[in-house]
């Protein structure tokens, strides 16, 4: 019979930095301990690190202690081999020696020998030992990997087939799982990640070949995509003649549900692309979390990486001008709360280029005779064909340095009409932000005097996280932008930005 292996807190801590709350985990382990399920893992065990990881990403000696004792299950911590050698296993866990079963160690298999040396220093310390190996879809492209795999018998307890891609198919595990099979006595698993929603029918298929260990996890809580719900598996192998209490399962779906309605986990069309290319999710779980990133952007960088470009596109060079001033066009509100004093200041002003941070008022400005530059970051392409027609565009577009991270996407009436900034001058932090595009184009026209509208800031004591992401983007921008020794930036409605200085439009008037 094959083992279950339940991994949410430790797949799952990608979503929640491995933090999550003392409720949600003691009820995750007290619906363990009545659930058909062999093995818990729990979290990581790191070195120290410069960025921050929660409590389960260290799992902590007092931790794993409180789990031991609740815990009827065996435990099991993984490490990333990658990031461990044999001189920290002692640090490691020599003093988790007791509190954990088993030690997974999530490999590259171009670093197979090296972790098998690891893997005869973990199991001398008394623990089991499992080897997470991925890229899966890819190992017929590592040389000589699989002829490798005798080498684990009477070393590694198991060896477990990773879908980091979330790309394969029932006849893939069944071919790889055979020549697996013929090259090892070792136990061997399977964890299915659910980009194309094919998690559920793999491990059936696994265990249909004969698996020994499968892993999924409660409401499918895993990186990127996610992995196999829990649920589902045991569901459909109580239909095989499991015995599943589903008050309890029902229990812990319920302690973890707002967790998913907070981050929102599961498939999407850039996760299914990567997963049908073998594309890895880390990126893709940034830009699918990122405000500013559309499905089309992620697609085309998805793409640029399959084809092995840097970008898919490339424009010419904006050219350097000599104006005297600029008016930079934000999304805040002012633009329509004080726009007839704003577009009379602009009539007053008709040789200052309007530069178009975000295309969501563009419409207002349409009819200005002055030069419209618009910058085209992120969504702003689809902004722009929602608000300008093509009859009625009558500007120039503009573009961050080539190659632009998320690829490039124009409208087309407005392709004879675009051009890309040379570098970015005056700062490194955000290079695909709109503001810098912005406020990179205004000093590569020269100007002696930058002028803004639409940059109110959020108001509020309590700002969600994208907002006060944003204000902090903004506030470094304006900030570097002066002290490369630019001048100040005028901001002609209300802001809450202490970066600028703010001068009432209608002083102009």
């Amino acid at each position: 019979m094959f083992k279950i292996l339940d991994c949410t807190l430790r797949d799952g801590g990608y979503y929640t930095n491995w933090d999550f709350s003392p409720e949600v985990i003691d009820a995750y382990i007290q619906a363990m301990n009545q659930l058909p399920i062999d093995y818990l893992e729990i979290g990581y065990r790191n070195i120290p690190s410069k960025v921050y990881l929660g409590k389960l990403g260290y799992s902590p000696v007092s931790v794993l202690r409180h789990l031991r004792a609740m815990c009827a299950k065996k435990l099991v911590v993984m490490l990333n081999e990658k990031d461990v050698r044999s001189t920290n296993l002692k640090y490691l866990l020599i003093p988790i020696q007791g509190l954990v079963d088993m030690v997974r160690i999530a490999i590259d298999p171009n670093n197979f020998d090296r972790a098998l040396t690891l893997a005869q220093e973990i199991k001398s310390m008394g623990f089991e030992v499992g080897f997470n190996v991925m890229y899966m879809s890819k190992w017929h492209e590592y040389k000589n990997f699989l002829s490798k795999l005798n080498k684990l018998d009477s070393i590694v307890d198991l060896f477990c087939m990773v879908d980091s891609f979330g790309g394969v198919t029932p006849k893939d595990v069944q071919e790889i799982f055979q020549i697996v099979k013929s090259n090892t006595s070792c136990p061997i698993g399977f964890h299915g990640h659910n980009n194309l929603q094919m998690g559920l029918i793999n491990t059936l298929t696994a265990i249909d070949c004969g698996i020994d260990y499968v892993d999924a996890t409660i409401l499918g809580m895993g990186r990127g995509a996610g992995n196999l719900n829990m649920e589902l598996l045991l569901t459909c192998l109580n239909k095989r003649g499991l015995d599943v209490d589903f008050n309890v399962l029902g229990d812990v779906i319920t302690a973890f549900q707002p967790l998913y309605e907070q981050y929102k986990w599961g498939t999407n069309l850039p996760y299914m692309i990567s997963g049908a290319n073998s594309i890895p999710q880390k990126e893709v779980m940034e830009w699918a979390t990122n405000r500013t990133y559309s499905f089309n952007s992620i697609v085309r960088a998805l793409n640029n990486k399959k084809n092995n470009v840097k970008d898919n596109a490339r424009y010419p060079l904006l050219r350097a001008q000599t104006v005297s001033k600029v008016l930079i066009v934000g999304g805040g509100n002012s633009n329509t709360e004080h726009f007839d004093a704003i577009r009379e200041y602009i009539l007053l002003n008709p040789n200052m280029p309007l530069i178009f941070v975000t295309s969501r008022y563009a419409s207002y400005y349409n009819d200005l005779p002055n030069q419209k530059l618009y910058c085209l970051v992120g969504n702003e392409a689809k902004r722009l064909r929602c608000n300008i027609s093509e009859k009625d565009f009558n500007g120039i577009c503009i573009l961050a340095p080539y190659p632009r991270l998320m690829g490039t996407e124009v409208p087309k009436f407005a392709e004879e009409s675009t051009f890309e900034l040379p570098k970015i001058t005056f700062t490194a932090s955000f290079p695909d932000s709109c503001t810098t595009v912005a406020l990179q184009t205004a000093l590569l026209l020269g100007v002696k005097e930058t002028y803004v509208v639409g940059y109110d800031g959020y108001k509020g004591e309590v700002l969600s996280e994208k907002e006060m992401e944003l204000s902090n983007e903004n506030k470094i921008l304006f900030e570097e932008f002066k002290r490369v020794g630019c001048h100040e930036i005028v901001s002609l409605t209300p802001s809450l930005y202490k970066s600028l200085t703010v001068k009432s439009v209608y002083q102009y008037l």
